[in-house]
């Protein structure tokens, strides 16, 4: 495919996407029916779409409507080429631009257009973040970094490092975080990588990794990952040295990779749909990783902020409440109980966390702890209490 015919793509593509597809599925789509269509082709197509919709609004403005179309000439605009050389009309490029198509020059962007979030939530953002709104706004407009979690039962980082480079996979470590690898080269190669294959690294983000390290020591202990999702915390926890931990999901298809998972990584994990605190016990650690609006992680899924309402969020907040107080029922007195979200928006944080203290009075304060998006990992929020013996 020409660069032209990529962006000629990328158009169809959104403008499913505009109508309700969702993005997954509408990609997925366009590549099973563009047989003709490479690795590489499938590849440049994904980050067209998902740069313009990283940057949706300030694109719109800058393409001069909010359209596939639209989109591309503005994110042309805004990366500072000019659409002129793409859209020619040759082969299978965009028909060539109207006589005055387009919209505003990047640099006449308002500060909303520029923020590429819905007026509301910049509102929220400014309430809940304070000085740092500004950058976290701008982080989010930009692709997120690529991080493994070295299994340190497997290998060191150095190992890691040299297992991926043999792959031709380029990581170095994070400053911050002890298992944490950040891929800066080849990170397209890590599935299909001996060093992943034989369970040395797993793809978790950094934040997330630096939040399950905040619950050490678990040496010995019995831990409840409450809602394990794809069971990356859990898998995580086994590595510290959990004496047991069960993984718990409501929705099966969740964890339907889990097992291989561990069993690449050594791990033993106990995977459950349901739990009872009555039969299973209680436990030495219980995380929630609550469902949330993944406002710290908009750059993986930029749909998402355009889906989120005030109603919507108010949902969520009641939801991580239900499952908070359910999930409080398995701690073992003297045991701790971890809430997290990777959410930057304080009503689904400090919010729920103060209304659970409200609720029970056998619970120590909350130790808060938060990171915000930038190019050492996603935003996450974090808080930990202890049940009194």
């Amino acid at each position: 495919m020409t660069p032209g015919a990529r962006v000629q793509a990328a158009i169809g593509i959104l403008d499913a996407i505009l109508t309700g597809v969702p993005a997954e599925k509408a990609l997925t789509g366009w590549a099973r029916g563009s047989r003709y269509a490479g690795s590489k082709d499938r590849a440049a197509v994904r980050d067209h779409v998902y740069d313009a919709l990283r940057k949706r609004r300030s694109a719109a403005a800058c393409g001069g409507a909010l359209t596939g179309r639209g989109l591309m000439i503005g994110l042309l605009r805004l990366s500072g080429s000019d659409p002129a050389a793409l859209f020619d009309g040759a082969g299978h490029a965009p028909a060539p631009l109207a006589p005055g198509e387009g919209g505003l020059a990047p640099d006449d962007l308002s500060s909303a257009d520029a923020a590429d979030l819905p007026d509301w939530l910049q509102d929220r953002f400014r309430t809940d973040l304070g000085a740092a709104a500004g950058p976290v706004m701008q982080a989010l407009r930009d692709r997120a970094p690529v991080f493994v979690r070295v299994n340190l039962p497997r290998a060191t980082r150095a190992e890691a490092i040299a297992a991926l480079s043999s792959d031709g996979i380029v990581a170095e470590p994070h400053p911050a975080v002890a298992t944490a690898l950040r891929v800066t080269g080849g990170a397209r190669r890590l599935r299909g990588s001996a060093a992943y294959e034989g369970g040395l690294v797993e793809l978790q983000d950094a934040s997330s990794q630096a939040a399950v390290a905040e619950l050490f020591p678990v040496d010995g202990a019995r831990v409840l990952d409450f809602c394990a999702g794809g069971g990356g915390k859990a898998l995580a926890l086994a590595a510290a040295g959990a004496a047991g931990v069960v993984a718990h999901d409501i929705e099966a298809r969740r964890m339907v990779d889990l097992p291989s998972r561990a069993a690449r990584a050594g791990a033993t994990i106990d995977i459950r749909t349901g739990i009872d605190p009555a039969t299973d016990g209680t436990f030495d650690l219980v995380l929630v990783d609550a469902p949330c609006s993944g406002s710290g992680t908009w750059r993986r899924d930029p749909e998402a902020r355009w889906r989120l309402t005030p109603e919507a969020l108010s949902d969520l907040v009641a939801l991580q409440a239900r499952i908070l107080s359910r999930a409080a029922h398995f701690v073992a007195p003297g045991g701790r109980l971890a809430y997290a979200t990777c959410s930057v928006l304080e009503a689904e944080n400090s919010g729920v966390l103060h209304a659970m203290s409200d609720l029970r009075d056998d619970l120590a304060p909350w130790v808060l702890r938060r990171w915000l998006p930038d190019e050492w990992g996603d935003g996450f929020h974090l808080g930990v209490t202890t049940r009194a013996v």
